[in-house]
């Protein structure tokens, strides 16, 4: 098996996130082998090394996978300096540690994964696999299919960056709004809402609906469940069609 930093191994095998892992690491709560270590890039094979953490044998978490409907205004990040609400604050407390796949903004609300299955995360949010997301913008103005047009259209910011949907739509109209569905096939920071700033809209809610055939559905803002065996397979089946040979 390859070598691995420490840090990561602690994060590989669903104890904490990799930045816990160096806090844990720096605070001489582990040892490898017997020995303490301080440097959290010390190589680990995890299948022969022995690591301890405050002198407990570092066990092999169950994996698991959430779903939840995050609600708009919390934070996705397992502590926030300014006192925010957290997603984690929404997980139940006898949970193992888990990390979100992705991020929702905190104006932004919808279907959030987490798992402690680093390498299944890592394959979710990968370019290669070209995952749809979907979502759900309610913007200040009435569209048409003009508008739609632009929106579809390659955008190049003032820095060079191209910002690009693979699909968008008409959901309906309000008075003096549209909602639209926009799929995204890859995932760039606030990459909608940036998008239809730069053509002079603003987006009043934007809720992530499904990721590849997974989809929200009636689950309760601010809850989550584990997902069902069936919903899991379809996102790995997804996930292996996609990646080219």
């Amino acid at each position: 098996m390859r070598r691995i930093g420490l840090a990561r191994a602690l994060s590989k095998q669903g104890y904490c996130s990799r930045s816990q892992a160096f806090g844990l690491i720096r605070s001489d709560r582990v040892s490898l082998n017997g020995g303490v270590r301080r440097d959290p890039e010390t190589p680990v094979d995890l299948g022969k090394d022995r690591i301890e953490v405050d002198g407990q044998p570092l066990t092999i978490q169950k994996k698991l996978y959430l779903i939840m409907n995050k609600p708009r205004g919390v934070v996705t990040t397992a502590a926030d300096e300014h006192d925010r609400k957290t997603v984690y604050d929404l997980l139940k407390p006898d949970l193992p540690w888990l990390a979100p796949v992705g991020r929702l903004d905190k104006a932004s609300e919808g279907l959030l994964l987490f798992t402690n299955d680093s390498e299944w995360a890592a394959r979710v949010l990968a370019p290669e696999t070209h995952l749809d997301k979907t979502y759900h913008a309610q913007i200040n103005c009435l569209g048409n299919q003009a508008l739609i047009g632009k929106i579809t259209a390659p955008l190049t910011t003032a820095n060079g960056e191209t910002l690009a949907v693979k699909q968008a739509r008409i959901l309906r109209h309000g008075q003096k709004n549209t909602w639209l569905e926009i799929v995204l096939d890859e995932g760039k920071n606030r990459q909608i809402r940036r998008l239809l700033a730069a053509l002079g809209i603003d987006v009043l809610r934007l809720v992530r609906v499904a990721i590849g055939p997974l989809k929200l559905g009636e689950l309760p803002k601010g809850t989550s469940r584990p997902l069902r065996v069936a919903e899991k397979a379809s996102l790995d089946h997804a996930m292996t069609r996609t990646i080219p040979s």
